[in-house]
């Protein structure tokens, strides 16, 4: 089985995914994952939850390259990519993670700031004298 590359995304985070078959390390950025999400156990379980579902946490090796938007969007981009190339590997994989999810791109972002409004929706205290 060879090298298999996929895209994930979230916000405006972007991950760019290799999964190749190895021992299960997970290399993102350049630093191992404990190293780039430091003491965000739950973050770090999320980005391991499409392995975990498939029972593939020791077979594959992971890198990846995440840019944009901040360490939580970025290890959700990172689980959408791992999904997408997990999926593209084995159909078999395709129809365990996609009931949870995990193949669908969140496509919630930040709405953008209204003229005449303070942000988005709200507007300036109005005064009747």
């Amino acid at each position: 089985m060879a090298k298999v590359y996929a895209t994930g995304k979230r916000k405006t985070a972007i991950a760019k995914v290799w999964v190749a078959p190895g021992k299960g390390s997970i290399i993102v950025n350049g630093m191992d994952v404990e190293a780039w999400l430091g003491g965000h156990e739950t973050i770090k379980k999320r980005v391991r939850q499409p392995l975990a579902l498939t029972k593939q946490e020791s077979n594959f090796d992971i890198k990846a390259v995440t840019m944009g938007g901040g360490y939580s969007a970025q290890a959700d981009a990172l689980r959408h990519g791992i999904s997408k190339a997990l999926a593209s590997m084995d159909h078999d994989f395709r129809a365990t993670l996609k009931p949870f999810g995990l193949l669908t791109r969140d496509s919630r972002v930040v709405e953008r700031k209204k003229f005449g409004k303070k942000k988005a929706r709200k507007s300036p205290q109005f005064s009747k004298r």
